[in-house]
């Protein structure tokens, strides 16, 4: 290897871990505390987002698409029928939010957690997901 060759490899190498070290920093750099919310239990529905708003589609017979549509990547929420409300999963920790409420989707659970709104939005940081009766 000729000694450009070597000298840009090596001057690439140190700004790329200058650059992604400060893109680690940058996201380190702000809060990911929770911030504010009541504690609150929900018990609702898991339903997916497109097609109980988009087609009005919810319920056991509609499980497998819900499934389908969780896995390609559509939100999952709570539907508290009570209230009439929907709850998204708030995922504080930059983890799929939809992973703790896979096993439930289209059936009732109990959901312990952080009830935050904001711009319209109804959002649940879950600590603790169950089946309802």
């Amino acid at each position: 290897m000729n000694i450009k060759l070597r000298v840009a490899t090596v001057f690439l190498g140190i700004v790329g871990g200058v650059v992604g070290g400060g893109t680690v920093l940058a996201w380190q750099g702000h809060s990911h505390e929770q911030q504010g919310g009541k504690a609150a239990q929900i018990t609702g529905l898991v339903v997916d987002i497109a097609c109980f708003v988009g087609h009005d589609s919810s319920g056991p017979k509609h499980a497998k698409c819900a499934e389908a549509c969780a896995r390609a990547g559509n939100p999952l929420a709570i539907y508290e029928e009570a209230t009439k409300t929907l709850y998204l999963p708030v995922s504080l920790d930059h983890k799929n939010p939809n992973t703790k409420l896979m096993e439930f989707i289209e059936k009732k659970v109990r959901v312990s957690g952080r009830v935050m709104e904001k711009a319209g939005l109804n959002g649940i940081a879950i600590e603790k997901v169950e089946a309802a009766r």
